[in-house]
């Protein structure tokens, strides 16, 4: 009889201890599992994701696509979410990368082109701005230094009539705060080695568009270039080539006529004239008789 009771308390502690085992192993991690295919379903969305980088140009494949799933409170708005749609963003065309493209970057319409679309400025322009291309060299171009994705001022050199023999030059600010959309035909917004520009393309409303065409007509534009993330607009007056021409001794005293009292009555004509300039010397005339009325004075 005892060993009966025996064997049964062993064997109950064994069905016991293996209940427990069974308790904190297997039913957790199905609970866990359950719980995770829960929240897949309600809360994460499929996204196309780039499986490695691409640059500007790069017509996209789907060997270059991959589709993963990411909580839905952090997918991109407007995310591709099927590899087919991003392959016949172009009504069937290869699309095109207009931006540079990470490795495990989510696909956004942005920065691929347009139906039947190529890599070009026009799928860069802002919603209610035009590209206006603007003649420039080396020099005027900032040296080729200012790039797509580059904000400038753009300046005015004209020449004013009426100078003579000496021209007479103006120089004015025509825009300030302005985007460059391209250098030449270079509209990459990743380019990093400048180059000797002869165009420049430039983001401006209709307005500063007719701006720029008649200044272009007027004389020379040149480009100064901006520090990155400075937005500031200065308030400018035109700048003559007189403020440089002036020899730093002030402006040359006027030519003219004045008379003085003499001690006799009379009157003494004195001409001034520039000195520096060879200008006549100070003479003395005779004075008139005491009873001539005085002469008008210049």
């Amino acid at each position: 009889m005892r060993v009966i009771t025996i064997v049964s308390l062993g064997a109950s502690a064994v069905l016991g201890l293996g209940a427990l085992v069974v308790a904190k192993t297997v039913l957790p991690n199905q609970s866990k599992a359950t719980a995770a295919a829960a929240g897949v379903a309600r809360d994460e969305v499929a996204v196309v994701v780039a499986s490695k980088d691409m640059k500007y140009g790069d017509k996209i494949t789907a060997e270059q696509l991959r589709l993963v799933r990411i909580p839905a409170d952090v997918a991109p708005q407007g995310a591709f979410t099927n590899v087919a749609s991003v392959l016949s963003a172009d009504n069937g065309g290869a699309p095109v990368v207009l931006v540079p493209i990470s490795a495990r970057e989510p696909i956004l319409p942005a920065k691929i082109s347009g139906p039947g679309a190529r890599p070009s400025v026009a799928a860069e322009i802002g919603e209610g701005m035009r590209a206006y291309t603007v003649k420039v060299t080396d020099v005027t171009g900032v040296g080729g230094h200012a790039l797509p994705g580059d904000r400038v001022d753009v300046v005015l050199l004209r020449a004013l009539p009426g100078g003579g023999d000496t021209p007479n030059f103006v120089s004015e600010i025509v825009l300030q705060d302005v985007r460059v959309l391209a250098v030449d035909l270079n509209a990459d917004l990743a380019s990093e080695k400048p180059a000797s520009p002869s165009t420049a393309t430039l983001e401006v409303n209709v307005p500063d568009a007719q701006k720029l065409s008649v200044a272009a007509d007027l004389g020379k534009l040149s480009l100064a270039l901006r520090r990155t993330g400075a937005a500031e607009v200065v308030t400018t007056t035109p700048v003559r080539n007189n403020v440089f021409t002036g020899g730093g001794g002030g402006a040359p005293r006027p030519s003219g006529v004045a008379r003085r009292p003499s001690s006799g009555g009379g009157a003494i004509l004195i001409i001034e004239g520039d000195r520096r300039g060879g200008g006549s010397r100070p003479q003395a005339a005779a004075s008139p008789a005491p009873n001539a009325a005085p002469a008008a004075v210049g």
